[in-house]
């Protein structure tokens, strides 16, 4: 009978008590949280989980396997925040559990075990398994293709066996958020290969194979659509991912470094590690496998393929490089791992880099509850106009909160200054825990918070609307929040009007009440609008109804 490795129970109960708990304690956040959340519920709702909806009409921007994660667990657990973000959470559980296995076979199990560590305690990479996008799930089965491609040429007895499932995983993330998968898992092979002057390159019959399962599995929803609904999706589907890739997306046109900075400082403190673990050389660390030494390549190489196709990609979001996140945990691993076994030294500016990433994140931790507690004496300073009003909400705040980030701190100068002259380990278990604990706290206590702000005022409204027999719609902004806090019905007016929906709302004849929603800089656009009658301005968020419209009675 099997037995679970101690580390590896103990890697599997830290993730779950890290990840699982308050999923639901927070509204969705729009944009993308509450996007692929509706996408789940419409699917649920109209009984169609081949075809990609949002407010009931098609939406083209990503493959369905992510939302049909959602719809599952909305399924055990209600239509809710908690079921949208638990596929991520689970996910972060197996990534945790993935990483501990991997590290084993290439080094052993302290290897796989600090690895583990290391991505429970970083910042974005935590964060991410308690929200509902997909980039986690989708740069796991990323990871996994590139892996079993890596021990398909080391292992030449099993290739077609590792090929297949480099091909099968590549495949899942193809459905999970499109072909994008496949060129960071082609540019990453080639480019390995070209390292190694092509001498361990595919061979056809391996590249059959890989070809074969990662078309099988990504038509599982593909060619069903091309089938049962002809071109015309997955036309629109190809054509969005072109455009994003050469134009920028409204407000996410980004200078070139921009990935970098943000791996920097989101991946604190792996960022730090992984820099070390690209200035020296790893060829002279004795009794490390080889396995591990080459496995080394292929993670710096995956590094380096992510970082400049994103930088290069017109539009620049922070999840774009979250790939990245994989190789950057295994470099700041590897730098550990020979640090512990007294392979390579601790450099001063590694300290100093701990010391001010460290700095700048404790204050911005600290500094949230801060800005709550004296909103009023910060607000003069404060040019736009809608931030302004969101800090108007009354939120109740209490000074022990900015502790979370200033005991952090805290921590870290300890760790530098005493933990890594008496106990290696230690100082690695600290700082990794002490990360975590502090990001669940924070994201427990503050961000709730920081939640009423932003959105609050806007989802109580649309809650407040759910059952009734209206129409609800954000004016002069962006928003999915409506479709799943309103929990708006099915309904096909929405497709049949297409780009004219909202005028008909406005100007139409509607059949039954009309509310809208916009924002406080944006409402100079709609003052004047003879059909708009004001009901309420609350934290940045202006509230109208449509005039001289009735609720319809129903015959007896």
């Amino acid at each position: 009978m099997y037995q679970i490795p101690t580390k590896l129970f103990f890697v599997i109960v830290l993730g779950c008590c890290f990840y699982f708990p308050f999923l639901g304690g927070v509204h969705l956040f729009d944009w993308d949280e509450i996007n692929f959340a509706e996408s789940a519920r419409e699917m649920i709702l109209t009984g169609n989980y081949s075809r990609v909806q949002i407010d009931f009409k098609p939406f083209w921007e990503k493959p369905p396997l992510f939302f049909w994660m959602q719809t599952v667990a909305m399924h055990l657990f209600g239509i809710n925040e908690f079921a949208a973000r638990f596929p991520n959470a689970l996910i972060g559980v197996f990534t945790l559990i993935t990483l501990f296995l991997i590290g084993k076979k290439l080094q052993g199990e302290r290897f796989g075990f600090i690895w583990a560590l290391m991505y429970l305690g970083a910042f974005t990479p935590h964060l991410y398994f308690k929200s509902g996008i997909i980039d986690p799930t989708f740069n796991l089965f990323i990871f996994l293709g590139i892996y079993f491609n890596f021990k398909a040429k080391i292992q030449s007895e099993k290739s077609l066996l590792n090929i297949t499932l480099a091909g099968v995983f590549i495949g899942l993330a193809i459905l999970t958020k499109g072909p994008v998968a496949g060129l960071i898992w082609a540019l990453t092979v080639f480019f390995y290969f070209g390292y190694s002057r092509f001498k361990q390159f595919l061979r056809w019959k391996e590249l059959l194979v890989f070809g074969v399962s990662c078309v099988l599995v990504a038509s599982i929803w593909f060619a069903n659509e091309l089938i049962n609904n002809g071109f015309w999706f997955v036309n629109e589907f190809i054509t969005y991912q072109i455009r994003l890739f050469s134009t920028p997306d409204a407000g996410h046109g980004q200078p070139f470094y921009y990935h970098f900075v943000v791996v920097l400082i989101g991946c604190f403190p792996i960022s730090i590690f992984a820099i070390r673990a690209f200035t020296y050389n790893h060829s002279k660390t004795e009794g490390n496998s080889r396995e591990l030494n080459t496995f080394l390549v292929w993670m710096k190489i995956t590094f380096w393929v992510v970082m400049i196709l994103f930088s290069i990609v017109t539009t620049k979001i922070v999840h774009y490089s979250s790939m990245a996140y994989f190789p950057v945990s295994f470099l700041a691993t590897k730098f550990l791992y020979d640090w512990l076994n007294d392979k390579v030294l601790w450099s001063k500016w590694v300290s100093f880099g701990l010391l001010l990433i460290g700095f700048i994140l404790s204050f911005l931790l600290a500094a949230v509850p801060y800005v709550g507690m004296n909103a009023q004496k910060i607000i003069p300073y404060i040019k736009d106009p809608f931030a302004v009003k969101n800090l108007e909400a009354v939120v109740d705040w209490h000074f022990y909160e900015m502790f979370i980030g200033i005991i952090y701190f805290v921590v870290i100068v300890f760790a530098i200054f005493f933990l890594t002259k008496r106990s290696k380990k230690t100082f690695i278990y600290t700082l990794s825990l002490s990360t975590a604990i502090c990001l669940f706290l924070f994201g427990a206590i503050v961000v709730p918070k920081i939640e009423r702000y932003t959105q609050g005022a806007a989802i109580d409204f649309y809650e407040s609307k759910r059952g009734q027999d209206v129409y609800i719609h954000p004016l002069g902004f962006k928003s999915y929040a409506h479709l799943f806090y309103f929990q708006k019905p099915v309904s096909s007016i929405t497709a049949q009007k297409g780009d004219a929906y909202e005028d008909w709302l406005l100007n139409g004849k509607v059949d039954k009440p009309v509310f809208f929603v916009t924002k406080f800089d944006r409402y100079d656009d709609y003052r004047n609008h003879p059909n708009l009658e004001f009901i309420k301005e609350e934290n940045g968020f202006v509230f109208l109804k449509r005039k001289g419209i009735l609720p319809l009675i129903s015959k007896p």
